[in-house]
């Protein structure tokens, strides 16, 4: 469900990494992502800045970008950015070591740190509203998903939320990206994960 074509995402952007999965006993915080119940995902959205109907300006989230990946450290940060965020767009953070200077070189990065992570969703509404609701999403329709088929899920949220307000459009957009993609064999859909 990606379109390989897609534009990067650009002006305000809130960028966070959030972890999914079950139970992992004894451990917290980003050491949870060691357990094999637990993924780490990144992700970015658009801030959409707009004048409501009394003259108020406000903010909404706009378009989307979710990536599974092992360490939320500099060079992985880097990668996602430049894959998925024009250059020059500005990203408000948290304070996470990875979101350095090297990481943000090209962007102009705004960092808000809490005063403590239960106020994280106050300085980036917008990315924990997307990570509550993917959340919701895979526990409630899905109940649950394994590790090794989480970015496809992640593409499907992503696909849906973008398209939140058009579902024709993404009806005929879904189609537009189904002709142009390779059948997958059942092989390669059940194959193993590489241990190397």
């Amino acid at each position: 469900m990606v379109n390989e074509n897609r534009t990067p995402l650009d002006g305000l952007i809130e960028a966070d990494e959030t972890i999914i999965g079950g139970p992992a006993k004894g451990m917290k915080g980003r050491g949870a992502t060691q357990s094999v119940h637990k993924s780490l995902v990144i992700g970015a959205v658009e801030v959409v800045q707009y004048v409501d109907k009394k003259g108020v300006a406000k903010e909404k989230a706009g378009r989307l970008r979710l990536e599974l990946i092992d360490h939320a450290d500099e060079k992985t940060i880097r990668k996602f950015l430049k894959i998925n965020v024009a250059a020059g767009a500005s990203v408000r953070t948290d304070g996470w070591r990875g979101y350095s200077r090297t990481a943000l070189s090209g962007y102009t990065h705004t960092a808000l740190i809490p005063g403590s992570p239960e106020h994280a969703h106050q300085l980036a509404p917008h990315i924990h509203r997307v990570f509550s609701n993917l959340k919701t999403w895979l526990q409630g329709t899905h109940h649950g998903v394994e590790a090794k088929y989480l970015q496809g899920y992640l593409n499907e949220y992503v696909f849906r939320f973008n398209r939140r307000q058009t579902p024709m459009a993404a009806f005929q957009t879904l189609l537009g990206i189904a002709v142009t993609k390779k059948p997958v064999s059942l092989e390669k859909i059940c194959e193993p994960e590489s241990t190397g």
